[in-house]
């Protein structure tokens, strides 16, 4: 007989071999079910134990001896019944808890991921995240552009920003303040795009882009590398530098 249904229902494999043995014995005392079973004696009583509060089996005292006895199959039905509800009552119990759950998710300070990608295609694809966060007339900021990028990146760039205002995405862009005028020209040709210099001489290779609960530091040259940080402090910092600097500098 195959019995994988009644492990799958809950029982142990012990509980298993205790229950049937029971039902071919009848009422018995533990000696003759542990050799039925092939449950050692010294598990068989916590087995028994947790049948009897599954409601699968009872026992009786005669004349000092206890006896244990299965309950009839049927109330199988009755134990599944119970464990469906006792299943509710959890879910119910849940549903109260999860608020608290998503409360701990969101602490102060917490870092939910941090990925490193390299090469250009790496940068692409960490840049393009900001498409499943960002909705129509939502903005992302840039901080500290380099005047310098590699052409093909140029032209990416370009691309990009045809694909940014298909999606009615919005961008404040901060370049650096030896970027050539025609860089900046071009940037604010484009819808929903804002581009100005930094009202400092600051150079760095590195520069920001800011969006929702995001940070990604991006390098593109000498070798191509982008740091994804995705925390709502460190996201909120960066854009109060952003926020600063912006009102420091000129519309161009």
């Amino acid at each position: 007989m195959d019995t994988q249904i009644l492990q799958e229902i809950g029982l142990t494999s012990g509980e298993t071999k205790t229950y049937l043995a029971l039902l071919k014995l009848g009422s018995v005392s533990t000696g003759p079910l542990a050799k039925e079973s092939q449950v050692s004696r010294s598990k068989l009583y916590s087995i028994l134990d947790k049948l009897e509060k599954k409601g699968l089996v009872s026992h009786i005292e005669k004349s000092g001896v206890i006896y244990f006895q299965a309950v009839e199959p049927g109330k199988i039905k009755d134990y599944l019944h119970q464990k469906e509800e006792d299943l509710k009552q959890l879910q119910d119990k849940f549903e109260h808890f999860l608020p608290q759950l998503e409360l701990y998710q969101q602490d102060a300070g917490k870092v939910e991921n941090v990925m490193v990608y390299s090469g250009f295609k790496g940068i692409r694809t960490a840049h393009e995240h900001l498409y499943l966060k960002l909705k129509r007339n939502d903005v992302y900021y840039s901080l500290g552009i380099p005047a310098y990028q590699p052409e093909e990146q140029h032209l990416y760039w370009k691309k990009d920003h045809i694909r940014r205002i298909h999606a009615g995405i919005k961008c404040q862009l901060l370049f650096n303040a030896d970027t050539e005028k025609k860089i900046l020209e071009n940037r604010n040709s484009y819808s929903g795009a804002q581009a100005r210099l930094m009202p400092f001489s600051i150079k760095t290779p590195a520069y920001f882009l800011i969006y929702k609960d995001t940070t990604l530091i991006l390098i593109q040259s000498p070798t191509a590398l982008g740091i994804e940080i995705v925390s709502q402090d460190i996201a909120d910092s960066f854009q109060a530098y952003f926020e600063d600097f912006w009102k420091r500098s000129k519309k161009f």
